[in-house]
């Protein structure tokens, strides 16, 4: 059995006070605003580690961050992820294509 061709990124826009934009390789186009995408980090710091029944093991910090949410930057990690840098110094959070995907379809 073959394994199907992973839907991956073919373009990267980051608007850095407004949007992040990917065009994926299946021709589909997601647009994130930024400070949705900011909410939804998916480090443990943001969403809380879980042990492997599902449990939080750690609180969920939320920002407190009163400023424009805008993204200093971001750099690809391997060939699986995202890594954005964020005006309130946040950076821990590893955002994979598989979520950003994922992301695109509930809004």
């Amino acid at each position: 059995m073959e394994n199907p061709t992973p839907i991956e990124p073919v373009r990267i826009a980051l608007k850095k006070s407004e949007s992040l934009d990917i065009v994926w390789s299946d021709g589909t186009e997601s647009h994130f605003d930024l400070r949705t995408l900011r909410r939804m980090c998916p480090c443990a710091g943001c969403q809380g580690e879980r042990d492997l029944l599902g449990r939080t093991l750690l609180p969920v910090v939320r920002t407190t961050y009163d400023g424009p949410i805008t993204a200093l930057g971001a750099e690809i990690v391997g060939n699986y992820a995202l890594r954005i840098i964020w005006s309130d110094q946040h950076s821990t959070g590893i955002y994979s294509y598989t979520y950003l995907r994922s992301l695109s379809k509930v809004g």
